[in-house]
C-alpha cells in the first residue's frame, strides 16, 4: 500500500491535498449522510487489515466515529493495539502507524494490553465510554471479544457511580463551549446538545439506566452528524464550528433553503439532545440516590400546588386531575409549579398536557394569567421550565406567535442567545428588577414580548407594537394595559439609544424623552426592561458606563416629569477654571483638558488618547471664563489601562500646540474593524436647544473620533459635544455643532469632509 502513497523531492507524502492522498491511497468515499459514512468506515476497515500481518495475540481495535461506522469526511482515527502479551508489538504497532500518517491520516492510538486498557479505563471515564465503542477491525477475535464484553460489563456495573464525576466534566466542557441550541457559530460537537452529548447518552442507555436513545434523539443525531459531513466538505479539511461564512454553503449542500434554515434545524436537533441528556441524568441521580419512600417501598407523593404534587424528584399531575376534565390553565399551572420549586416536569406529565389539556380561551381566565406572572417571575426556574413545556409544544398553546420565534438567529455579535431564548432570558432577567416597579406583571410580560417584531420586515420595535398588543389582549389584561405594553415594546431602545447618543446636559434631550414616556411608572418600566434586555444579550450590550449614563437620564428625566422644570446641565469640574494653562486631570475613566485655545482641542486630545490605545465614549467641549475645556469618558481599547505618566506628558505637549505628538499617530496603520458597508451621515434638526446634530454612522477604527473632529474643525464647525455609540464592530457617533446649519450647500460641504476624514 504504502508504494501508492504521492511522495514529494525530499520522499516525504505531499501534505497539500490529504484528501486526494487519502482518496488515492485508502479509496475513502465522499458524500454526506448514512450510507456515506458506512462506506468511508468500510473503506478505512480495508485499508488498516492490510496493515496488520495475520498473527495470533494480536488486534487492531477501532474506537470513535470508526469504531462507530460514523466517520466524518475528514475525521481522524482512534485505533488501539491490543495484544498479549507477544514479544515485538512495538515493531508491528510501526508498520501499522506509519503508513496512516504517510496517507496523511489524522492518527489517535495506543498500544495496550487487555488488562491495561481496562486499568486505564477504571481511572478515566472517558477511555471507559471510548471503549464502548471499539470494535475488532483486524486480528484476534477472541482477544478483541476479551476487552469489549470485558469493558460492557465493568462500565454496566459502575457506571451509575461514574456519572457524577462523568457530569462534571461535561458541565466544564457546556460552560467552555456553551450551547449549540442558541449560538450562531456553535462547535457540532463540543457545544451542549452537541455529537459528544450524544456520545454520553448511548454510553448511559448500555448501562441499563434509562432508554435515552429514543427515536426523536436518533434522527436529531443524524441531521447533527450529516451537518458535520457537510461542513468537512464545503471546508474541506476537518472543523467542527459552524461558522458564518460557511453556513449558506453547507445549508444547500444539505437542500436547506439557506443559512438561516440550517441554524433552526441544528437548534432543534440539539434541544432535543440536550433535553434528552437532562433526563438520562435525573433517571441515574434517582438510581443513585434514591428518593423518600413511604411504607411500602413507593416514592413519597407531596404536593406542591394545585392539581400538581412532587413524585420521586420530579412534578407528576394529582390523581384528581388525570381524572376530571383538566381546566385550560392546568399547564401553565404545571409550568408555574416547577419554575417556582426548581423542579423537572416528569416526560409523561409532558405527554399527557400536551395531548388533553384543552386550549385556552381569548380572554385567558384570570387563573391563566396568574400563572402566567408567576412563571415568568420564578426568577432561574424560569428558563427549564418553559424549555420544558416548548419541548413538547405547551408553550405553542399559550403563544401562537412563539412557533414563527422559535431558534429564530440574531445575526449580532452582541446576542448570545437566539431570539426565543434571548425573550425567556430576558423575563428572568426582569423579575430581578421587580420590586422596582409599581406593575411587575407588566415589565415580565413586556420583557417577554419586547423584540417580537424581529424577523419581520421593518424596525422591529414598531412592527412589534400591534403583536405584543395582540398577545396582551389575548392574555387578558384591560385596554389600557394592553395600550402600555405596546409603548414598552415600542420604546425599549429609548433610553439606552439616547443615554449614549445625545448630550444629557441639553434640555431638549430630556424634554423628548419626557414627552415619549408620559409618566414616572413608565419611565421606571423602561429602565428596568433596559437593564433586563442587555442582561439577557449578551456582556457586551452594558458596561458601567452605559449603566451610568442611563441612570442619569433617567433621573433628569424623573425631574422634570415630576417638577415640570427640566434641570439645570452639570457645572464644569472647578479644577479646570483655575490654575496656569493649559490644565489636565486624569482620574478613573475620565480625562479633562482646559486650554487657552479652543479651536482644534477636541481633535488635538481624541488624538493623544487614540495614540495611547483609549476609546473615546463621551466628550464635551465648552468655554467658560475664556478657557476652552474638553471633558471624556474612556475606555482602553484592548483592555489595558494607558500609562498616566506619558499620557499626561503628550496632552499637555499636544494642547500647548506640539504637532509631532499627533503626527506620531497619522503614520499610523488604523484599520476599520466594521462591515465593509459605506459609512453614513444623518442630520437632526431639532435633537438640540443651540446646535444641530451630525450623527456619523461608521466602521469602527482607533482614532476615528479624531480624523473626524479634525475634518469638522478644518471645515468651520464648532463641536460642542460628541457621543460615541458602538455597535460591535460599528459606531454612532453624534457630533452638537454649534450654530443653525440652515443651507444646504454647506451642510453638504461639512459631509463631504467628514466622510472623506472616515
Amino acid at each position: 500500500m504504502t508504494s501508492l502513497i504521492k511522495k514529494n523531492a525530499s520522499g516525504n507524502a505531499e501534505n497539500g491535498d490529504a484528501n486526494l492522498l487519502i482518496n488515492e491511497v485508502v479509496g475513502v468515499p465522499g458524500g454526506i449522510g448514512e450510507a456515506a459514512r458506512v462506506g468511508r468506515a468500510a473503506a478505512y476497515d480495508e485499508f488498516l487489515r492490510g496493515l496488520l500481518p495475520a498473527r495470533d495475540g494480536v488486534a487492531l481495535m477501532a474506537v470513535g466515529g470508526l469504531g462507530r461506522r460514523q466517520c466524518a469526511p475528514y475525521g481522524d482515527l482512534d485505533l488501539v493495539l491490543l495484544h498479549a502479551g507477544v514479544p515485538g508489538t512495538d515493531e508491528l504497532a510501526a508498520k501499522v502507524w506509519y503508513p496512516i500518517w504517510d496517507a496523511g491520516l489524522r492518527l489517535d492510538h495506543s498500544v495496550r494490553t487487555v488488562s491495561e486498557a481496562l486499568s486505564v479505563a477504571q481511572d478515566d471515564v472517558k477511555v471507559a465510554l471510548g471503549l464502548l465503542d471499539a470494535r475488532l477491525v483486524a486480528g484476534d477475535q477472541a482477544l478483541a471479544d476479551a476487552l469489549t464484553r470485558t469493558a460492557a460489563d465493568h462500565w454496566r456495573r459502575t457506571a451509575v457511580r461514574q456519572l457524577p464525576g462523568l457530569r462534571e466534566i461535561t458541565v466544564a466542557r457546556w460552560q467552555a463551549h456553551g450551547e449549540l441550541a442558541f449560538l450562531l457559530e456553535g462547535d457540532l460537537k463540543e457545544a451542549a446538545g452537541g455529537l459528544r452529548d450524544v456520545g454520553l447518552l448511548r454510553a448511559i442507555s448500555a448501562a441499563g439506566i434509562t432508554d435515552a436513545l429514543r427515536p426523536a434523539v436518533r434522527a436529531a443525531h443524524l441531521r447533527l452528524l450529516d451537518t458535520r459531513d457537510a461542513l468537512h466538505q464545503q471546508v474541506g479539511r476537518r472543523v467542527d464550528r459552524l461558522v458564518a461564512q460557511e453556513r449558506d454553503g453547507v445549508a444547500a449542500l444539505l437542500g436547506l433553503e439557506d443559512g438561516d434554515a440550517l441554524l433552526r434545524r441544528v437548534a432543534g436537533d440539539a434541544r432535543t439532545v440536550s433535553h434528552a441528556l437532562d433526563d438520562a441524568f435525573r433517571a441515574a441521580d434517582r438510581l443513585r440516590s434514591g428518593r423518600s419512600r413511604g411504607g411500602n417501598g413507593s416514592p413519597v407523593r407531596r404536593p406542591v400546588a394545585r392539581d400538581v404534587v412532587e413524585h420521586d424528584g420530579e412534578l407528576v399531575l394529582a390523581r384528581t386531575a388525570i381524572g376530571a376534565r383538566p381546566d385550560p390553565s392546568l399547564s401553565l399551572r404545571v409550568a408555574a409549579a416547577a419554575a417556582t420549586t426548581r423542579l423537572p416536569i416528569a416526560r409523561a406529565t409532558c405527554e399527557w398536557l400536551a395531548a388533553y389539556c384543552p386550549p385556552l380561551p381569548a380572554p385567558w381566565p384570570a387563573e391563566a394569567r396568574a400563572a402566567l406572572t408567576t412563571l415568568l417571575g420564578a426568577g432561574p426556574g424560569l428558563v427549564p421550565a418553559w424549555e420544558t413545556c416548548d419541548r413538547y409544544g405547551l408553550v405553542d398553546g399559550w403563544l401562537p406567535e412563539w412557533t414563527r420565534l422559535r431558534s429564530l438567529p440574531q445575526h449580532n455579535p452582541v446576542h448570545r442567545y437566539t431570539l426565543d431564548r434571548h425573550l425567556v432570558q430576558a423575563a428572568h432577567e426582569a423579575s430581578r428588577h421587580s420590586r422596582e416597579v409599581d406593575r411587575p406583571d407588566l415589565l415580565l410580560l413586556g420583557a417577554l414580548l419586547h423584540d417580537i417584531g424581529k424577523g419581520l420586515p421593518g424596525d422591529h420595535s414598531t412592527v412589534g407594537v400591534p403583536l405584543a398588543e395582540t398577545v396582551a389582549t389575548r392574555v387578558g389584561l384591560p385596554a389600557p394595559e394592553v395600550a402600555l405594553i405596546g409603548t414598552l415594546v415600542r420604546l425599549h431602545l429609548l433610553l439606552p439609544d439616547v443615554a449614549t447618543r445625545r448630550d444629557l446636559a441639553d434640555p431638549v434631550t430630556i424634554a423628548s424623552v419626557a414627552e415619549a414616556v408620559g409618566d414616572t411608572g413608565t419611565l421606571d418600566l423602561l429602565h428596568a426592561l433596559v437593564r433586563a434586555d442587555a442582561a439577557a444579550t449578551g456582556p457586551a450590550a452594558w458596561s458601567d458606563w452605559k449603566g451610568r449614563l442611563v441612570a442619569e437620564l433617567v433621573a433628569r428625566v424623573r425631574t422634570a416629569l415630576d417638577t415640570g422644570v427640566l434641570p439645570e446641565p452639570p457645572a464644569p469640574d472647578p479644577a479646570l477654571l483655575a490654575g496656569p494653562l493649559p490644565v489636565v486631570h486624569l482620574t478613573g475613566d475620565r480625562v479633562a483638558v482646559a486650554a487657552a485655545d479652543r479651536r482644534g482641542l477636541l481633535a488635538t486630545v481624541a488624538g493623544c488618547l487614540a495614540l495611547h490605545r483609549l476609546e473615546v465614549l463621551s466628550a464635551d467641549a465648552s468655554v467658560v471664563d475664556g478657557r476652552a475645556l474638553v471633558e471624556c469618558r474612556v475606555q482602553p481599547r484592548y483592555g489595558l489601562p494607558a500609562d498616566p505618566v506619558p499620557l499626561r506628558a503628550d496632552l499637555r505637549r499636544a494642547v500647548a500646540g506640539d504637532v509631532s505628538v499627533t503626527q506620531r499617530l497619522r503614520g499610523r496603520a488604523l484599520a476599520a474593524r466594521g462591515s465593509g458597508a459605506a459609512p453614513r451621515v444623518v442630520w437632526h434638526r431639532e435633537a438640540a436647544t443651540d446646535a444641530v446634530l451630525l450623527e456619523l454612522r461608521a466602521a469602527d477604527a482607533a482614532g476615528l473620533l479624531y480624523r473626524v473632529a479634525g475634518a469638522l474643525d478644518e471645515a468651520g464647525a464648532l463641536v460642542r459635544a460628541a457621543r460615541i455609540s458602538t455597535l460591535g464592530a460599528d459606531v454612532v457617533d453624534a457630533f452638537y455643532l454649534v450654530g443653525g446649519w440652515p443651507d444646504d450647500a454647506t451642510r453638504a460641504r461639512l459631509e463631504a469632509a467628514v466622510l472623506a476624514a472616515v
